[in-house]
């Protein structure tokens, strides 16, 4: 069958470092035109692609007949914009997370795609990851017993701003809780499906800053409480992961290993044992188990991002189904909108009728 073609919008670190190693590695892809606009993006774009053709504007690609799939990798401000262009001049499409800054947005996207009879998905690549993967088996496996208490988390350290940054600027869909959080809300429907309520805690800590920079999401469930964080002044690390049930406990440090080797310009093809991480960070389980306490390290499985266009293209072909729905990614955008009203309120918002997928 033909490669499809991809138009990728957007060179920055959403576009070289997640998105174009993925594409160009995929024997079924084509990385065809790219947005690369600054000297710099260009010649990266040469030298790692040199057959893909770099362009000046997103309309060279939303007018281009050969351009199958369009990625828009870009500023949150434009998802919703460049997504319903690509739509409307009968592209598929895949939009980088958060899909959009408001729900009503992502709606009217979804009707549109089923309309034109498109593939719409959303990038929430850390489905794809090490750590999550480990986190959902370990619960499916049953040895935690009941759970009853989730916490994830995403924290870093940087404690002085970026000049410019559109991310830290006070805007629509700026914010580490749209960045960070809109991943941590995706894994969690995954695991346990609909909340009933929300509440969030979110502050503002940085000297300067203007964005949220520092968050916590409560989602109600009827037996477990499931506690999502994130914060820019962790200098020292936290647990990614801490499961806590009625047979004993699982936490889980570290980070899922793709993301630095994507940074340093690696691909899957590079790397024997990509997605493996290293022993030192596997989680540890400790639980009582037919009446005896036992404690162990938990392997890690494989983080496999290169899964998500392996899926992009068996969907647009009709041989598998879509794994991230267009429907799924806007009802994370509907809780973090909710999440804003439950701290402007400072109370807890039902989440009844308000999700979809």
């Amino acid at each position: 069958m033909d490669k499809i073609k991809v138009g990728l919008i957007g060179f920055s670190i959403g576009g070289h470092v997640f998105h174009a190693p993925f594409i160009a590695e995929n024997p079924d892809m084509e990385l065809y035109k790219v947005t690369a606009r600054k000297a710099e993006q260009q010649e990266m774009l040469k030298e790692r692609y040199p057959s893909a053709i770099a362009v000046q504007s997103a309309e060279e690609i939303f007018e281009d007949s050969e351009v199958d799939l369009v990625v828009v990798a870009t500023s949150n401000d434009v998802h919703y914009s460049f997504a319903k262009a690509a739509l409307l001049a009968g592209k598929h499409v895949v939009v980088e997370k958060p899909f959009t800054n408001y729900s009503s947005e992502a709606d009217e996207l979804i009707a549109l795609a089923k309309e034109k009879g498109l593939l719409l998905s959303v990038h929430h690549n850390a489905r794809y990851h090490s750590d999550y993967k480990t986190v959902k088996k370990l619960i499916s496996s049953g040895r935690l017993g009941r759970l009853t208490n989730y916490e994830a988390r995403f924290d870093r350290f940087r404690n002085f701003l970026r000049p410019g940054a559109w991310r830290e600027e006070n805007l629509p869909g700026s914010g580490i809780h749209y960045d960070l959080g809109a991943h941590l809300i995706d894994q969690a429907l995954q695991i346990f499906g609909h909340p009933t309520a929300v509440y969030a805690d979110l502050r503002v800590q940085r000297d300067g800053a203007m964005a949220v920079d520092d968050f916590e999401f409560i989602l109600s469930y009827p037996q477990v409480k499931v506690s999502l964080k994130g914060q820019m002044l962790a200098k020292i690390p936290t647990a990614r992961f801490a499961l806590y049930g009625t047979n004993g406990t699982f936490v889980k440090w570290g980070v899922d290993p793709q993301e630095t080797l994507l940074r340093a310009g690696k691909r899957p093809a590079d790397i024997a044992n990509w997605g493996e991480e290293d022993p030192s960070i596997y989680g540890t389980l400790s639980i009582t188990e037919s009446g005896q306490d036992v404690e162990e390290r938990i392997p890690s499985e494989l983080g496999s991002g290169e899964d998500f266009y392996k899926n992009i293209v068996a969907a647009i072909r009709r041989e598998e189904e879509l794994f991230i729905k267009p429907e799924q990614a806007r009802d994370v955008i509907r809780i973090l909108e909710l999440a804003e009203q439950s701290w402007a309120e400072q109370q807890v918002v039902s989440l009844a009728g308000e999700l979809i997928s």
